[in-house]
């Protein structure tokens, strides 16, 4: 399933694209969402990181507290997905 790209799609990113620091993204996070949003994009993203370091799914799980169902979702989509955790996990390893 695809996200639907039209201008307001295109404005929430743009949105997220101006943040400067991760301070602004608390607040506009905060604003934008319940803090039980917030853990979960957390917890999926913390996936994400385990699975492209080569952690098994029992490490996950105690880890992050998610389902495997959630772990099988995140890993298929680092595998079959569009390459937008890659990205992002490519360049905060550099970040390192």
């Amino acid at each position: 399933m695809s996200l639907p790209k039209n201008e307001k799609t295109d404005y929430f990113f743009k949105a997220i694209l101006s943040l400067r620091d991760t301070e602004e993204c608390y607040r506009f996070f905060e604003d934008v969402c319940t803090p039980d949003e917030v853990k979960e994009l957390a917890r999926r993203m913390q996936t994400a990181k385990m699975l492209y370091h080569n952690h098994v799914y029992s490490a996950v799980a105690e880890e992050t507290g998610l389902s495997v169902a959630t772990i099988s979702r995140v890993s298929r989509c680092l595998k079959y997905g569009s390459g937008g955790y890659y990205t992002v996990l490519e360049r905060l390893e550099k970040k390192k």
